[in-house]
């Protein structure tokens, strides 16, 4: 998507600090980090939300998913992590591009704010 921000991102336009790339995903530190680690992992594929997402995508999901965990594991988040994903305008997504929040290297509050 040409006006995408974290498409520019994938494609090299706009740089990033790059943890994490395969051929289904992209992983890059967070700009504005809300813990010690904080690490965005999105599909290469553009999706918008979480809404978006249809049967074809459980596949792309769940890979997702093993790269946060596997990333956790070699950012030392033994004791514990966070993987969040906001959802449109009232739950605070603010880039339209579906995209996991992985946090960690604290003690996580609940509920987050």
């Amino acid at each position: 998507m040409q006006d995408c921000l974290f498409c520019k991102i994938i494609a090299g336009e706009i740089p990033a600090q790059k943890v994490y790339e395969d051929d289904k995903v992209y992983a890059f530190k967070d700009i504005a980090p809300v813990a010690p680690v904080h690490v965005l992992i999105i599909p290469k594929k553009h999706i918008s939300t979480l809404e978006d997402i249809n049967a074809e995508d459980a596949e792309l999901m769940g890979h997702i998913m093993v790269t946060a965990s596997k990333l956790a594991k070699e950012l030392s988040l033994g004791k514990g992590y966070r993987v969040v994903s906001n959802c449109k305008e009232d739950g605070g997504q603010t880039v339209y591009h579906i995209h996991f929040h992985l946090t960690g290297g604290r003690q996580m509050q609940w509920p987050p704010g």
